[in-house]
């Protein structure tokens, strides 16, 4: 018997990785333009920090090639793409707050033409202080959203007992996302007011709703579109948001089709990057490198505006714990406004800072006692049944990270590595090795549970073929593959049955972003559900069929089958057509909420992660 190919489990290439490889994958820059499409070009800041006293694009506007310029005072909607919070001006209106802000867009035949014109622009500022780091932001107190404080215990008295005591402070830089694929949307106006959208987005959703706010319409007139993105990383999470608004403004202007592609340097001056942080501590342990209190003050460089700050500062505040038990601990976390680009998600998504800061606080310790930081590590984890409830309320269940550094330890042969690390230093004047092994806590899925929810569509046609849509996006990682997989392995048949499909606002509504490591959970249960649905439809169609009760029916090798008779899957999917019953359903799923009791305490608005 054949046996169905392409299910959950199976180790199987990238969907689209031999379009990879020959070069043919369509990304949002290789959708050929249509007859009289137009390229556009944004134009910049070149202060940090100042008030325009004039704006004059009159000379723009005339140069011959350009179709059209668009100012603030073009907008006719909301000139703000905040996601959560305002403060991201599509266009600078008479404040320009960093080096790279945009001022104005151009749009004519080539983005070689656009960019001349543009450069006729006369721009002149009155030019104010800029604060441009996070000891600056720190001495001058300027905090873009209200710092926060996370506290257990009485750190103030443990420090003061503590047999040792250290303090020290700790810069993490930031980091550019430097995805293969820059920022590039192209917008199509339609009838009506529609606008369809093309964008390199992990948020098709959100790029509809700010767009649709733009311009003035309501969401439905806005219809956005993600087949595929060259990485993301989080740069795409909400920052493709203001090239795809500015394109749809200018198709909606000129009734024309507009491209928006960012050059890399204007891309990584434009868009956000990793928060940088400057981290301070006051630690106190024992002789055996327990930790007895901490004191941590996390300094977040979130630039001029709120974008996802507050949310990325507050994963840094819950992740500060990594992997160890603080009985004695606070925890504050500064989010500064600087005149500098609004940075943004990024992988870990502050994460990454958080743990970052403990982890170099271990160090110190192992460094002080003259000790290897392994042991540090093992003497600090959380228990498994004490010692195991976080800062911030949640029982950590099914702990196995004391088994499984020690069983990490032996099967790398930690200890002997640590030997030939030591002795190869000793010998080496210059170049020196290291060697870690660190353990890592990470939280997955939204803190704001509300966006702990997707949606999914699924078709079966009358030759058994499936039509699949849901609300992720792909960017690389695998994810159409995997809610393929999901949804073959339901109805038992060939994976290449099922039709992977672009992301469409149109087919699937009201999506949350592809992050927060949760894309593969949440939409792979709302295509299975969608798929449930169908199943149970086909499966009563396939009973009366054979003479036998549904539950008794196995979905296997493309077939139907039950009591040694079966019928081929698009037979029955025939069968359902003909006696009038739907072959199509919607999938929807929200995760079970997992927020802490101190969160539940604490709602922010701006708290979208």
């Amino acid at each position: 018997m054949s046996r169905a190919k392409g299910h959950v489990r199976e180790a199987l290439a990238h969907d689209s990785a031999v379009k990879h490889v020959r070069g043919t994958a369509v990304y949002a820059d290789d959708i050929v333009e249509p007859e009289g499409a137009l390229e556009a070009y944004v134009a910049m800041s070149r202060e940090a920090h100042g008030r325009i006293r004039r704006l004059d694009v009159s000379a723009v506007a005339a140069d011959p090639a350009a179709a059209v310029v668009l100012t603030a005072r073009d907008v006719p909607g909301v000139n703000d793409v905040g996601p959560v919070l305002p403060g991201d001006p599509i266009f600078a209106d008479g404040l320009v707050e960093y080096a790279g802000q945009s001022l104005f867009a151009v749009a004519a035949r080539s983005v070689a033409e656009a960019r001349r014109a543009a450069s006729k622009a006369i721009v002149e500022y009155e030019t104010l202080p800029a604060i441009l780091t996070i000891e600056q932001a720190l001495a001058a107190k300027s905090f873009l959203l209200p710092t926060e404080k996370l506290r257990r215990g009485d750190p103030d008295r443990a420090l003061a007992m503590a047999p040792h005591r250290l303090g020290g402070r700790l810069e993490i830089g930031g980091q550019d996302h430097f995805y293969l694929e820059g920022q590039v949307a192209f917008a199509i106006p339609g009838e009506d007011g529609d606008m369809l959208i093309y964008s390199s987005t992990q948020h098709p959703s959100e790029v509809q709703h700010l767009a649709a706010r733009a311009l003035g319409r309501r969401d439905a007139a806005i219809t956005v579109e993600v087949r595929r993105m060259g990485g993301g990383f989080g740069g795409k999470e909400t920052q493709a948001a203001l090239f795809a608004v500015i394109a749809a403004l200018a198709a909606d202007r000129t009734k024309r089709p507009v491209k928006l592609r960012l050059d890399r340097d204007d891309d990584m001056i434009m868009t956000g990057k990793r928060h940088d942080f400057v981290i301070r501590y006051e630690v106190g342990f024992d002789a055996d490198g327990r930790i007895l209190g901490l004191k941590l003050e996390l300094a977040g460089r979130c630039g001029m505006s709120p974008d996802l700050s507050g949310p990325v500062n507050d994963r840094a505040l819950f992740h500060a714990d990594n992997a160890y038990f603080l009985s004695d601990v606070e925890v504050v976390s500064h989010r500064l406004k600087t005149n500098t680009v609004s940075n943004t998600a990024f992988r870990g998504f502050g994460g990454p800072q958080g743990m970052m800061a403990i982890e170099h606080v271990i160090d110190e310790i192992a460094r002080h006692l003259g000790r290897d930081a392994y042991e540090i590590r093992r003497t600090n984890l959380y228990g498994t049944t004490t010692r195991n409830v976080t800062p911030y309320g949640q029982t950590i269940d099914d702990n196995i990270l004391p088994e499984l550094l020690d069983d990490l330890a032996k099967s790398a042969d930690y200890a002997g590595r640590r030997r030939q690390v030591e002795a190869f230093n000793a010998k080496s004047p210059v170049l020196k090795r290291g060697l870690a092994l660190t353990p890592v806590k990470f939280g997955i899925s939204f803190t704001n549970t509300m966006l702990n929810q997707a949606g999914a569509l699924v078709h079966v046609y009358t030759d058994g073929s499936v039509h699949l849509n849901h609300g992720g996006t792909e960017m690389g990682q695998g994810l159409f593959v995997k809610v393929a997989q999901v949804v073959a392995s339901e109805f038992g048949i060939d994976l290449d049955r099922v039709k992977i499909t672009a992301t469409n606002t149109g087919k699937v509504p009201n999506t949350s972003a592809t992050a927060a490591s949760s894309g593969s959970d949440l939409n792979g249960m709302a295509a299975q559900t969608a798929a449930r649905a169908i199943k149970k439809r086909m499966a009563a169609v396939a009973a009366a069929a054979l003479g036998v009760a549904p539950e008794a029916l196995v979905f296997a090798d493309n077939k139907i089958a039950a009591g040694g008779h079966a019928l081929e899957f698009g037979e029955v999917a025939k069968k359902a057509w003909m006696a009038r019953i739907s072959l199509s359903a919607t999938g929807y799923y929200r995760g079970r909420s997992s927020i802490s009791p101190m969160a539940r305490r604490r709602p922010r608005c701006w708290s979208t992660r």
